[in-house]
Order: C-alpha cells, then structure tokens, then sequence
C-alpha cells in the first residue's frame, strides 16, 4: 500500500505543550500583575504579601485592569488559617474528602508564595525514606563512595537547600514507618546525611504542604508524633447548593479553555440537577429535608461533576451534533457507582424511583437512569 504522500510531520519543528503547566506557569500573568500592585509587608523570601496571596486565591480586579480569577470558592478563614500556618514554624496538612480542593489550594499557595510549585512528591504505598530524604547515584557511589557528586537530593531537601515549599500529595497513602521519616525534618528542620557525616539545615522560607484523604480506602494512620508537627485543617465540601453549582460552572468553563475547542454549553438547569444529584446521594436526603435516602459510598465530589459535565461536552461536539442530551451525562455518574460496592446500584435504582420519577420537569433524567440500572 503507497504512503500517503500528502501528510508531511516535521517532528524537529513540531511544538509541543505541556498538558498540564504548574499553577506558576498557567497564571505567571496574575502573578506578575500582583507583584508590581503588591505594596504590602512581604514575608522573607515571599514573592506576595498574604494579603495578595488572598487576592490571587479569592479573585479580585486590580488598577491596572488585570482580572485575577478566583482558585477558591470556600470559606477565606480557610485560606487565612493555612497562610499563617505556612508563616509559623507547623507544616501544613489539608484533609477531607476527595474532591474538596485540596491538591488545588496546595499548588496555587505554593506558587503565590514562592513562584515554584513543582517540588512534590506523590504519595503512595511504594514509597521509602530515599523518596523523602535523599537517594544515591549507584554507579557513583560504587566507584567513589559517598560524596556529594552522588547524593540525589529528594525534593524535600532541595526545599531545605533553597528556602521554598513542598508538597506531599496523599501523605495518607505513605505506610505510616515511613511517614515518621518526616518528623526530625519538621521539627528540627534539618535532615541528617549520615554516610557524609553531615546535616542539611533548612534556610529562610521552607516548610511543608500536605494533603491527605481521610475517609478514603487504603489509608495508613499518622503517628500522634507526626500530627503534632501539622496545623490540620479539614478542606469541606461546598455548604450550599449554589456555591457548588458556581464551582463547578467555572471549573467546566477553564477546562473548556485549556482544550482550546469550542464546546457546546451546558444548560444551566442540567448542570444544576447534577449537582443537586450528588449532594443528595451524598448526604442521604433531598435538599428540602423531607425524603431520607440510603446514601452512597462512591465518590459524588464536585471535581467528579465537572469531569462529567466536561467529558459529556466533549462527547457531544465530535459525535453528537453539538447537543449534549441527559444520556450523555448518565454514564459518568453510573461510572463512579461503579467504583464503589454493588449496593450503590441498589441506592441510585432506588433514589431514580422514590425521587427523581415524581419530580416535574426530571422525566429525562429517570429514563436516562432507567435505560442503564
């Protein structure tokens, strides 16, 4: 068969982007508009003020023009509270549910304090001390020992080395021997190197952001040493209908933009009932308090709902004409069900017949569900 001669790649001229830039690089325009409007006291080694950090984290407009988009739809003591943690001298840990912005409010701190957020380590049950202290060359360290050429900082200690922050992604997923690794670095603030006779101490500007999930499966308990070295504070779910609703609205639509792909809109009314679906299911009643429900165990968060909505759209301008109908949207909550025990099947067939089938205007929704429980 000939090749088609028409398709020319020039793979040394293709430019290629990265899917997902950290928090520095997508927002270097909000961030650098903050830094020249910033006129308040900055911290040491702080590139904005927390006053400007809450700027960039709640969304404002600045003199100049420049919109800086909110990162946080919550509660501001929240974002308060974790500020002044990270200037005291505890770590960070964000806990709660999937879903509740943690991973997200640790990258945007973590680039609004120190312009770099990309020092992380991903927590998981394969993780060893190397991981959180240091590691080795091997083929240096065998033909020349130990030395400072063949020692492989860990990103903690390169935080130590630098004065910045470093982020712990799932520290609930690191066995909890491991974990208490952690605990001379966080109260010490300093990491021995034994084989070199010698210490790291951390300078000016470091700490720690951890976040963790609670209530999650395969999850390993904090010592009550390493807990001590943390300002916890529990990440909520969003209080009100609306507020999640408005989450999620602006999630779907900056998702939208990182695509670069003009997608069909969501009805307003559909990505409504979603959400009004999730919290239901989540809490195990209506909204007005009246029908108690056997609630689910799968994971109904808001950064589920936005996957949905932004999947469906996405499924709908390539294959559907650019209309995005409830069938589209059903698979991905019967998806998350899925994920969890049988019995959540039982818990969504129920809530369909008892709820969504006496609702007006809902016929869609229940014979979307009833085509597929």
């Amino acid at each position: 068969m000939e090749p088609n001669r028409d398709i020319n790649i020039d793979t040394k001229t293709m430019q290629l982007e990265i899917i997902r830039p950290f928090a520095e690089i997508t927002f270097a325009h909000e961030l650098l508009a903050l830094q020249k409007f910033d006129q308040n006291e900055k911290p040491n080694v702080w590139k904005l003020s927390p006053k400007a950090i809450m700027l960039y984290m709640l969304g404002t407009k600045l003199p100049d023009g420049t919109s800086i988009s909110p990162k946080y739809f919550g509660d501001k003591k929240i974002l308060e509270l974790s500020i002044a943690t990270l200037l005291s001298d505890r770590a960070l840990l964000l806990t709660g549910l999937p879903g509740t912005a943690k991973t997200w409010v640790a990258e945007h701190l973590t680039a609004a304090i120190c312009g770099n957020s990309s020092l992380l380590i991903q927590g998981t049950t394969g993780i060893h001390e190397d991981h959180l202290r240091y590691g080795w060359n091997y083929a240096s360290l065998i033909a020349n020992g130990p030395s400072e050429e063949a020692l492989i900082p860990s990103p903690i200690m390169s935080a130590m080395r630098t004065g910045q922050i470093v982020r712990i992604e799932e520290l609930s997923r690191i066995p909890t021997e491991t974990q208490d690794a952690l605990i001379t670095i966080l109260s010490e603030k300093v990491l021995p190197v034994i084989e070199l006779n010698k210490q790291v101490q951390a300078v000016k500007g470091f700490n720690l952001i951890a976040t963790a999930n609670d209530q999650d499966k395969g999850i390993y308990e904090m010592s009550s040493a390493l807990k001590r070295r943390f300002n916890i504070i529990v990440m909520p779910l969003p209080s009100t209908l609306e507020e999640e609703v408005r989450i999620v609205d602006f999630r779907v639509k900056q998702m939208e933009q990182l695509l670069e792909v003009s997608l069909p809109k969501i009805k307003e009314k559909q990505m409504e009932q979603l959400v009004t679906i999730f919290r239901e299911l989540r809490v195990g009643k209506t909204n007005d308090g009246k029908q108690k429900l056997k609630p689910t165990e799968a994971n109904l968060s808001p950064a589920e709902a936005i996957s949905i909505l932004h999947h469906a759209r996405i499924h709908g301008h390539y294959f559907n004409h650019n209309l995005i109908p409830i069938e589209l949207i059903v698979p991905g909550i019967i998806n998350i069900i899925q994920q969890s025990e049988n019995k959540d099947y039982y818990c969504l067939e129920e809530y369909n017949e008892l709820v969504i089938k006496k609702r007006l205007d809902w016929k869609e929704w229940y014979l979307a569900f009833k085509n597929v429980l």
